[in-house]
C-alpha cells in the first residue's frame, strides 16, 4: 500500500493565500482540532440545552463538510467552488442547534466568495465573514447574545477594523480570532445561565476553535493547541491594538444585548431536525409555523436545500409542517435529557424481543477481511475499512449499536480514527449503551486486547486489562514510499520499501526481507515474548517463511504467530 512517510508538520510558517489550497487545509485542520476539543466543549454546554453535545455536534458537522471538500478537490475547483462544497457537507450533516449555525456561518462565506476568482483579499474575506455573521442572525428565530452568534459577529467587527486599517488577509484572520477570544470571553455577562454555571458559551467556544484553525491554515503555522479553559475567567480579553472592545451585538452593531430566558422549567421533550427540499418562496411561511411549536428555531440554507432544527413537545406535527411544503429527508427525532419519556419503561424500538442481548461486546475497525474473520471468530464484532476510507462517525456509531450489547468496547485501531471514535462513543451513550474506546494505534494492539478480553470481568477490570494489553504491544508495519520524502531515517525515494515502528519510519531500501528483518530486530532490542506478523494481501512470496527462520535463528526464546490479514499493508508486526 503506497504511503506518504510522515516529515516535519509544514516547514517553517509562511503566510498562504486564502485560495483553494487553504480552504481545504482549513477544513481538515478545523476537523482535527474540534476532535480534540470536543469533550472540553461537551462539558460546558449549558445552553439553551444542558445536554452535554454542542462539542459532539460541531464535529460531526464538520465532518461532513470535511468529506464534501474531499469529494469535490478531484475536479480542481477554485476557492469559491471548495468553499461551497465546505458549507454544502455542513449543511447536509449539521447535528444540533450549533452545528445548524455553525452551517449557515459557511453558507455566507461560501455566498459572499462566491465569484472570486483565485484567492481572496482581506477585503473579501472581510465581507465574507460580515454576511456570515448576518446570515447567522437572521436564521435563528429568536437570537440571544452570549452565544456563539455574539461570536460571530465580533469576529467579523474585528476583521473590517483591520481591512480598514490596510491590513491583509493574515492580519484579517488574526483580529477576527482576537475579536471572537474577546467576545467569548465576554458571553457568561450577556447570558446568567452561563456566569451561574461558570462557563463560556459552548457554541462560541467551537466557533472560535474553527476560527483558529483558519488562522493556522493561513499562517502556515500549526494550529492552537487544544484548550481545557473552557470555564469564565480563564480566557481574559485580547485587547486588540488600536481599539476599544465594543458593548455590541447585532451583525450591524445595532442590535442590543437580549436578556437570556428566565429558567421556566422543563423545555420541549423533543429535539427534530431534517433537511427539506423546498422552494425559499414558501420557507418564511414554515419558520412562522414551526417557530409556534417549540423553541430554539434555526432554519438554514437556500436555493431549494434547507435544514431545519426545532425543539418541540410536537415532533409529528413539525415533520408534517415540511411535507406541507417540500420533501422532508434525512429526519432525526430526539429525546432532549431534561424532558424523560412518557413512558420510561418502554423498550426501544427494535429492541427487547428475540434472543437476549449478549452483556458486553467488542467492536473492532479492521483493515482487511482476514482480520475481520479472525475477530469475528473471537467473539468480537469486525467493521472492516480500507486505509482510504476511514469509517465515519456514523458508521461507528451504527456498528456500537449493532453490536447489540448494554456494554460496549471499541477498538479503533487507528490514530486517525480516535477522534470519530470518541464522537461516536457519544452518540451511542445517549442511545443508552455504555461504550469505553480503547486508544489502539494499530490492528496488531487491537489483537493484543481483544486475546485477554474477558466478558464475564467487570467492565472498567475488562477494559484496564485490555488497555494494558494494547499499551505493552509495539507495533511495525512495511509501506511503500508514494513519493521522495524527507523521513527520520533520511530521504527516501518513491517506490521504496519503507520500515516503520510506532507509526515512525526508521529504515528504507529495496528489498522487503531485509527491512523487514531490522524492523524486527529494532523492535525485540528492547525484549519481547510474542511475535505477531499479519500478512497483508500484496506481501511478497515467501517473506513471512523467511521472517521466521530469521526470528528462530537470532532470537530463539521469542514465540510466534501469524495471521493472513489480507490488509493493505503488505505485513503488521506486533512484539509483546
Amino acid at each position: 500500500m503506497p504511503i506518504v512517510p510522515r516529515a516535519a508538520e509544514e516547514g517553517s510558517p509562511v503566510t498562504r493565500p486564502l485560495d483553494a489550497g487553504t480552504v481545504r487545509r482549513w477544513c481538515r485542520l478545523s476537523l482535527d482540532a474540534l476532535g480534540r476539543a470536543r469533550e472540553d466543549i461537551d462539558a460546558i454546554n449549558v445552553y439553551p440545552v444542558a445536554d452535554g453535545d454542542t462539542g459532539t455536534n460541531l464535529y460531526l458537522t464538520m465532518e461532513s463538510a470535511a468529506r464534501a471538500v474531499e469529494a469535490a478537490g478531484a475536479g480542481d475547483p477554485d476557492v469559491a467552488e471548495t468553499l461551497r462544497a465546505m458549507a454544502h457537507g455542513s449543511l447536509i450533516g449539521a447535528r444540533g442547534n450549533s452545528g445548524t449555525i455553525l452551517a449557515q456561518l459557511l453558507r455566507g462565506m461560501a455566498v459572499e466568495l462566491g465569484s472570486v476568482a483565485g484567492a481572496a483579499g482581506a477585503g473579501d474575506l472581510g465581507r465574507a465573514l460580515r454576511t456570515a455573521a448576518d446570515s447567522a442572525y437572521r436564521a435563528v428565530a429568536h437570537p440571544v447574545e452570549g452565544t456563539m452568534l455574539t461570536v460571530a459577529a465580533a469576529a467579523a467587527r474585528a476583521a473590517e477594523a483591520t481591512v480598514a486599517a490596510g491590513g491583509g488577509v493574515a492580519e484579517t484572520v488574526t483580529a477576527a480570532c482576537e475579536g471572537a477570544r474577546e467576545a467569548l470571553a465576554g458571553t457568561p455577562e450577556r447570558l446568567p445561565v452561563l456566569a451561574r454555571a461558570g462557563v463560556v458559551d459552548a457554541g462560541g467556544s467551537g466557533l472560535l476553535t474553527v476560527l483558529e484553525a483558519l488562522d493556522a491554515a493561513v499562517s502556515g503555522g500549526a494550529p492552537a493547541p487544544g484548550r481545557a479553559g473552557h470555564r469564565a475567567g480563564e480566557h481574559p480579553p485580547a485587547r486588540l491594538p488600536g481599539r476599544t472592545p465594543v458593548a455590541g451585538a447585532g451583525p450591524a452593531g445595532e442590535r442590543p444585548a437580549a436578556c437570556a430566558p428566565a429558567d421556566t422549567g422543563p423545555g420541549p421533550a423533543f429535539e427534530v431536525i431534517y433537511l427539506l427540499d423546498a422552494d425559499d418562496a414558501d420557507v418564511p411561511a414554515l419558520r412562522e409555523r414551526l417557530d409556534r411549536m417549540g423553541d430554539s428555531l434555526v432554519v438554514v440554507g437556500g436555493d431549494g436545500l434547507w435544514h431545519l432544527h426545532l425543539h418541540t413537545d410536537e415532533p409529528g406535527a413539525a415533520v408534517e409542517a415540511g411535507i406541507r411544503v417540500g420533501r422532508p429527508h434525512r429526519i432525526r427525532i430526539a429525546h432532549l435529557p431534561s424532558a424523560p419519556s412518557a413512558n420510561p419503561g418502554t423498550t426501544p424500538p427494535g429492541e427487547g424481543a428475540g434472543d437476549p442481548a449478549p452483556p458486553r461486546a467488542v467492536v473492532a475497525v479492521l483493515p482487511g477481511d482476514g482480520l475481520a474473520e479472525l475477530c469475528r471468530e473471537a467473539g468480537a464484532v469486525p467493521l472492516t475499512a480500507a486505509a482510504d476510507e476511514p469509517p465515519s462517525v456514523g458508521e461507528l456509531a451504527g456498528a456500537l449499536r449493532a453490536a447489540g450489547a448494554p456494554e460496549v468496547v471499541l477498538l479503533p485501531n487507528d490514530t486517525a480514527l480516535w477522534h470519530p471514535a470518541a464522537a461516536a462513543a457519544q452518540e451511542a451513550r445517549r442511545a443508552g449503551v455504555r461504550v469505553s474506546v480503547i486508544p489502539t494505534r494499530s490492528p496488531v494492539q487491537g489483537l493484543a486486547a481483544l486475546a485477554v478480553h474477558a466478558p464475564e470481568r467487570r467492565f472498567d477490570e475488562d477494559v484496564v486489562a485490555m488497555t494494558a494489553a494494547a499499551g505493552a504491544t509495539r507495533f511495525g508495519e512495511l509501506g511503500t514510499a508514494e513519493t521522495e520524502s524527507w523521513t527520520s531515517a533520511g530521504v527516501c525515494r518513491a517506490g521504496d520499501v519503507l520500515g516503520l515502528i510506532d507509526g515512525d519510519v526508521v529504515v528504507f531500501g529495496d528489498d522487503p526481507l531485509r527491512i523487514a528483518a531490522e524492523v524486527l530486530d529494532r523492535m525485540l532490542s528492547g525484549g519481547g515474548e510474542l511475535v505477531t506478523l499479519v500478512t497483508g494481501a500484496e506481501v511478497p512470496r515467501g517473506l513471512a517463511d523467511r521472517l521466521e527462520d530469521h526470528l528462530r535463528s537470532r532470537h530463539p526464546g521469542v514465540d510466534t504467530v501469524r495471521y493472513e490479514g489480507r490488509q493493505g499493508s503488505p505485513l503488521l508486526i506486533g512484539v509483546e
